[in-house]
C-alpha cells in the first residue's frame, strides 16, 4: 500500500512537472528565424521589422508587431522573433550601414542602403505590397531566407 501511495506520488509530481514545462516549450519553439543574406559588406547592422498587417509596411517600425536589430558576420544576418502567435505576417529588412536607426535615401526617396522582404517581395515604383510579401505563420518554427537588393 505504501509503494502505491510513493508511486502515485511521483507521478502526480511528474506530471504536474511536466505541464508546468510544456506550454513554456511550446511558446520557445514558436519562432520566425529570418536570415538575411548577401549584405554587400559587414558594416553596420541588420533591422528586421515583422508586421501583421499593411498597416505601416514596410517603413513604420512603429507599427511592427515586433522589431530585432541584428549584427552581421560574413555578409549575413540573422533576426529571430520568439514567441509569436499563429498568423498572417511580412517581414521587412534593411542593411543599416552607417548603424543610424533610419534607412537613408536620396533626394527622389530611394534608398541608399539595401532593402528586403519576405518571399523577396519587390515593389514597382515603391516598396513591396504587404500582400506581396505576407506569409501564414502556423506556430512553431519558420525559416525565412530574405535577400538583401541594393537599387
Amino acid at each position: 500500500m505504501q509503494k502505491q501511495l510513493a508511486l502515485s506520488s511521483v507521478l502526480a509530481f511528474f506530471f504536474a512537472w511536466v505541464g508546468r514545462c510544456l506550454p513554456q516549450a511550446r511558446a520557445q519553439e514558436s519562432v520566425i528565424h529570418v536570415e538575411v543574406a548577401r549584405l554587400r559588406n559587414n558594416n553596420g547592422q541588420v533591422s528586421c521589422s515583422l508586421y501583421s498587417s499593411a498597416d505601416g509596411f514596410p517603413k513604420d517600425a512603429q507599427k511592427a508587431v515586433a522589431h530585432v536589430v541584428a549584427p552581421i558576420s560574413e555578409h549575413k544576418a540573422v533576426c529571430e522573433f520568439p514567441a509569436i502567435a499563429p498568423g498572417m505576417f511580412a517581414v521587412s529588412v534593411f542593411h543599416d550601414e552607417n548603424s543610424n536607426g533610419k534607412l537613408d535615401t536620396n533626394f527622389l526617396g530611394i534608398p541608399r542602403e539595401g532593402v528586403g522582404a519576405s518571399n523577396d517581395a519587390r515593389g514597382h515604383m515603391g516598396p513591396p505590397k504587404f500582400d506581396a510579401a505576407a506569409f501564414r505563420f502556423a506556430g512553431g518554427r519558420l525559416n525565412l531566407k530574405i535577400i538583401i537588393n541594393y537599387l
